[in-house]
């Protein structure tokens, strides 16, 4: 099994970026999660497409772009101009989501959904076609450095048994209070793609801690 690591820009060393995204693409990095925020859908603020486009000379990590935003379907193709090459969104967010996610998939990006904690996965049974990721919330979004919500791995455990029985392609992400204890958990349940902002990101510890995580992937992968 393939096993993905995807560390959250919301945690990184604003002062420091350039050299952060040196830092996690010597480590072997392929993509970084980037959390769109707009203080409506989440109660917080946090980057947009002028942001996403000044960062994407710095480095030739995929630009997994998660909007948490309302009407996501207004400024679909100006984060793919921006330079995002996955774009995901909230079916809570969109008035009509099968539309949005054609919209993604007209761009020629990676088409992704994400559910809440208490969204349940039904939401998308007529979506799986249309969607190369599932991103399963483990946290209510909005905030890094929330605890992981336990509850949330059955939640991936039923998640991977509907992508098992319609023999669907889409790859199972996960967000939200992962760290080293709890990891372990989460792929046992059936998750691929694993994003960690402020378990991972820390300054001066980053690189040692992707060494820690992938030692515990590369264990898992045995």
């Amino acid at each position: 099994m393939s096993i993905v690591l995807s560390p959250s820009l919301l945690a990184a060393d604003m002062g420091h970026l350039a050299q952060e995204l040196q830092t996690l693409e010597e480590c072997g990095i392929k993509a970084l999660h980037i959390d769109v925020m707009d203080g409506n859908f989440v109660p917080n603020i946090a980057f947009g497409p002028d942001q996403i486009k000044m960062l994407r000379p710095l480095t030739t990590m995929k630009f997994d772009v998660h909007l948490m935003i309302v009407k996501p379907e207004r400024y679909i193709q100006t984060f793919a101009d921006a330079g995002a090459d996955a774009i995901t969104v909230h079916p809570e967010a969109c008035t009509h989501l099968h539309r949005t996610l054609q919209m993604i998939k007209a761009t020629g990006r990676t088409v992704g959904v994400s559910l809440n904690p208490a969204t349940p996965i039904e939401v998308l049974e007529y979506m799986y076609e249309l969607v190369d990721r599932v991103l399963l919330m483990t946290v209510n979004p909005g905030y890094g450095g929330q605890k992981n919500i336990v509850a949330m791995n059955k939640k991936i455990e039923q998640l991977a048994a509907a992508k098992e029985a319609g023999n669907y392609s889409f790859e199972i992400q996960v967000d939200g209070g992962i760290n080293k204890e709890n990891i372990k958990a989460v792929i046992a349940a059936g998750a691929r793609n694993i994003v960690i902002g402020s378990a991972l990101l820390q300054r001066g510890k980053t690189k040692e801690n992707i060494a820690d995580y992938q030692n515990i992937i590369r264990s898992l992968q045995l």
